[in-house]
């Protein structure tokens, strides 16, 4: 576990009804519990610092404050997650104590502790404003989906990268390995707040890929190598997916 005071964290798990694929996500039975509820368990296991839910309807609200579970209300007007992160900080933590935030999206129900515990590894370099996580490709076909999101870094340690772009694309060429990108992300509180004032750039917008703001800007994201990537629920199948896992987790 990183060295990082878990009083100096906050988990951010942002939750929107808002899914075409899957209608009221959130609120997919999963093994007899709510999807929201279990990636709050999965959060809370890391043992990385307070875990909030924040949502923007009632019916997830209720849910998760019964289940027992720190939730605040946010706008439903956001246009990306970073934003609802960054009203839920302000709401939550007035007083600035958290100086970390870790942005655990809302349907990641099988995430390990381990691999949240890993995305706050590189902000124990003080050069570093915002980390974020990848693992090794291993599929042929994901090397060229557009659906992966490839990592570009330089690497700075055998389980580490200092991220130099990201793409949708087959990339960087040439013999070497390959990385999908996870889409949890751990910010310095004032990287946060700086990245939220900034307008979409350029190349965020060509790639549709928010993180690329942050590089454009000159930002330092630094990249964390883990061993499996989380399973993103976002169809029927995927929750059938999800099922299984923690089926077999629990025997």
């Amino acid at each position: 576990m990183t060295s990082l005071a878990s009083d100096k964290a906050l988990v951010l798990i942002p939750a929107r009804m808002a899914s075409t694929r899957l209608p009221d996500k959130p609120l997919a039975d999963i093994n007899g519990l709510p999807m929201i509820i279990q990636v709050a368990k999965r959060a809370t296991e890391a043992n990385v610092g307070r875990v909030v839910v924040a949502v923007d309807d009632q019916r997830v609200f209720d849910v998760v404050r019964q289940a027992g579970f720190e939730v605040v209300m946010t706008r439903a007007d956001h246009q990306s997650g970073s934003d609802r992160i960054f009203e839920a900080v302000q709401l939550v933590d007035p007083d600035a104590k958290a100086e970390f935030i870790i942005n655990v999206q809302g349907d990641l129900p099988t995430i390990e502790p381990e691999v949240v515990q890993a995305s706050l590894k590189p902000l124990e370099n003080p050069d570093v404003d915002i980390a974020t996580l990848t693992v090794e490709i291993t599929d042929e076909h994901e090397k060229a989906s557009p659906h992966v999101v490839k990592v570009v870094g330089s690497p700075i340690s055998d389980t580490r990268l200092r991220a130099l772009y990201f793409t949708r694309t087959t990339a960087p060429y040439g013999d070497g390995p390959l990385y999908h990108h996870i889409g949890l992300y751990t910010y310095r509180r004032a990287a946060l707040e700086r990245f939220v004032s900034m307008k979409p750039s350029v190349l965020e917008q060509r790639e549709k890929l928010e993180q690329l703001r942050a590089l454009e800007a000159g930002m330092r994201i630094d990249v964390e190598i883990v061993h499996s990537v989380p399973l993103g629920v976002d169809t029927p199948a995927d929750l059938e997916k999800a099922r299984a896992i923690l089926a077999g987790r629990t025997k």
